[in-house]
C-alpha cells in the first residue's frame, strides 16, 4: 500500500477543506495582468503570457479489481517554456479541473523564473480519489496516463513530479513505463522518485523546508523571534505536517492545525511528534486526545503569529480575509488566497509571502534531482539543504527588497521579478517562423 491511500476505513466524509473556491484560473490571469501593468508590457504580450502553450486532455480507462470498466479523465498542461523544459506536479484529486491545472501550470511558470530554475511551468491531473482504488488499480492507472501523455514528456520536455494524492511511487511507475517505451532506463523523465531509483536526498521534505526557511525570515522581518512565536498550519499532508514539524523544532508553538477531516487545537502546543503518530495509526488529526476539536473557519481565523495554508487553492477569501488574525501568512498550497482577499489582507497590514517564492522549495530539490540524474552522480542530504536553504533566503532577499523599493506587497513584486523574466526570454528567443 501505498502513502497516497488512508488505511482507515471508517474516515468521516472530507469537509469542504478539500473544495476549492473562486476560480483558480481567473485568480492566476488576474495576477499575471497587474504585473503586465506594472511592468509597461502590452495586450499581446499579457495574451501570450495568460494562455497555455500546449494542453492535453485524455481519457483513463482502467479496469478494476471487481472486473468493471471505469474512465477516468486526466490532464497535463504546459504553460510557458521559454526559460526551459516544463516542470510540475501531477495530483490524484476528485476536484482536478482543467482550469485548476492551467492555473497550476501558470504559477509554476513564475515559480521556476522566481528562483532562477531553468524549466518552465506545467502541471497534470487525473479526477481521481485515490482513497478509494487499490494500489494496483493506481498502478495501471498512472501507467496508463503516462503512456497516453508520453508524446509530450521527457527529461528535455517535461519532467512530472509528485503532488496532491501522488507519491514517489508514482514517480517511479512513470519512469518505468516511459522507460519501457524508450527501450533503456530515463531517470531524468520525472522527479520525486524513490532514492534507489534516482531520487533526490531531501526531496521528500523540500517543500515544507524552504517554507519554513521563508517563514522565519518573514517573522524576523517583523520583529518576532520564532522562539515562542505561534503558529497555525492548515492541512497535514506532505506540505503541512513536514512544516509543522520543522517550525516546532525551530521553538515555534505550533497551536492548530487541520487535514481535510477536521481540525484541532491546543493553546499550550502540540506535540507534533506524537500527532504524526497519531495520523500515521488512525488517518486524520481528528481525535487526538491530547487536543481539542475546533472548525477549519477557527484555524483560519486564530490569532496567532504565523499562519501557514498547506491544503488546496481559494481558502482564504474575500468571505473570510478579514477574520484572519495572524501577523504573517506564508502559503504553503498553490493559490491559497485570492485576489480579493489578498487586497483585504495587505490593507490590514498582514504580510502575506505568496505561494510561488514560499513553496517553491519542491521544486528546487526537483531541479537538483534531475541535474543529479542527468550527471549520474548524486549529492549528500547536506550539501542538498545548503543548496536549498541558500536558494530560498536569496530569493526571499531580492523579492522583499523589490517590494520595498516598488512599496508593493510581496506577491505583486514576486510576480512581477518573475514574469519580466520570462517575457525577457520570450523576447529574447523572438517568434518562430
Amino acid at each position: 500500500m501505498t502513502t497516497i491511500q488512508h488505511a482507515a476505513a471508517n474516515l468521516p466524509e472530507r469537509s469542504h477543506l478539500t473544495a476549492a473556491q473562486g476560480d483558480p484560473f481567473g485568480n492566476a490571469r488576474a495576477q499575471l495582468r497587474d504585473a503586465v501593468t506594472i511592468l509597461g508590457y502590452d495586450d499581446g504580450m499579457y495574451e501570450l503570457l495568460a494562455n497555455p502553450r500546449r494542453e492535453l486532455t485524455v481519457a483513463v480507462p482502467l479496469h478494476r479489481d471487481s472486473g468493471e470498466m471505469e474512465l477516468l479523465i486526466g490532464h497535463r498542461v504546459q504553460h510557458n517554456v521559454s526559460r526551459g523544459p516544463a516542470k510540475g506536479g501531477l495530483r490524484y484529486s476528485p476536484d482536478v479541473t482543467l482550469d485548476e491545472v492551467r492555473a497550476l501550470a501558470m504559477w509554476m511558470t513564475w515559480k521556476c523564473a522566481l528562483l532562477d530554475v531553468p524549466y518552465g511551468g506545467a502541471k497534470g491531473g487525473i479526477r481521481i480519489d485515490p482513497r478509494h482504488y487499490s494500489c494496483s488499480e493506481l498502478e495501471r492507472v498512472t501507467r496508463r496516463y503516462t503512456s497516453e501523455i508520453s508524446p509530450l514528456i521527457g527529461p528535455d520536455h517535461d519532467i512530472p513530479a509528485p503532488d496532491v494524492g501522488t507519491d514517489e511511487q508514482t514517480m517511479a511507475w512513470i519512469m518505468d513505463t516511459y522507460s519501457v517505451q524508450k527501450g533503456h532506463t530515463v531517470l531524468g523523465v520525472s522527479t520525486g522518485k524513490p532514492v534507489s531509483l534516482g531520487g533526490s536526498l531531501g526531496r521528500a521534505t523540500s517543500t515544507s523546508r524552504g517554507v519554513v526557511h521563508v517563514a522565519l525570515a518573514a517573522l524576523r522581518s517583523r520583529g518576532i523571534q520564532p522562539e515562542g512565536a505561534t503558529a497555525a498550519v492548515q492541512g497535514f499532508g506532505k506540505v503541512g505536517r513536514h512544516a509543522a514539524r520543522f517550525l516546532h523544532d525551530a521553538g515555534v508553538r505550533i497551536v492548530t492545525v487541520s487535514d481535510q477531516y477536521g481540525a484541532i487545537r491546543a493553546d499550550g502546543g502540540l506535540d507534533i511528534a506524537v500527532l504524526e503518530g497519531h495520523v500515521d495509526a488512525t488517518g486524520s488529526v481528528t481525535g487526538f486526545a491530547d487536543a481539542d476539536p475546533t472548525s477549519n473557519d477557527n484555524l483560519l481565523a486564530a490569532d496567532v503569529d504565523l499562519l501557514v495554508p498547506a491544503a488546496v487553492e481559494g481558502v482564504i477569501h474575500v468571505g473570510n480575509a478579514m477574520q484572519v488574525k495572524a501577523t504573517v501568512v506564508v502559503e504553503g498550497a498553490n493559490g491559497p488566497t485570492t485576489p480579493e482577499a489578498d487586497r483585504l489582507l495587505n490593507a490590514a497590514g498582514t504580510l502575506v509571502v505568496p505561494d510561488i517564492l514560499a513553496n517553491a522549495g519542491g521544486v528546487i530539490v526537483s531541479y537538483f534531482e534531475w541535474v543529479q540524474a542527468n550527471q549520474a552522480y548524486w549529492w549528500g542530504a547536506d550539501e542538498v539543504e545548503t543548496r536549498l536553504a541558500k536558494r530560498m533566503l536569496t530569493a526571499w532577499e531580492h523579492v522583499s527588497t523589490h517590494a520595498e523599493k516598488l512599496q508593493v506587497p510581496l506577491r505583486t513584486a514576486a510576480t512581477c521579478l518573475a514574469v519580466e523574466r520570462v517575457a525577457q526570454a520570450a523576447l529574447l528567443r523572438g517568434l518562430y517562423p
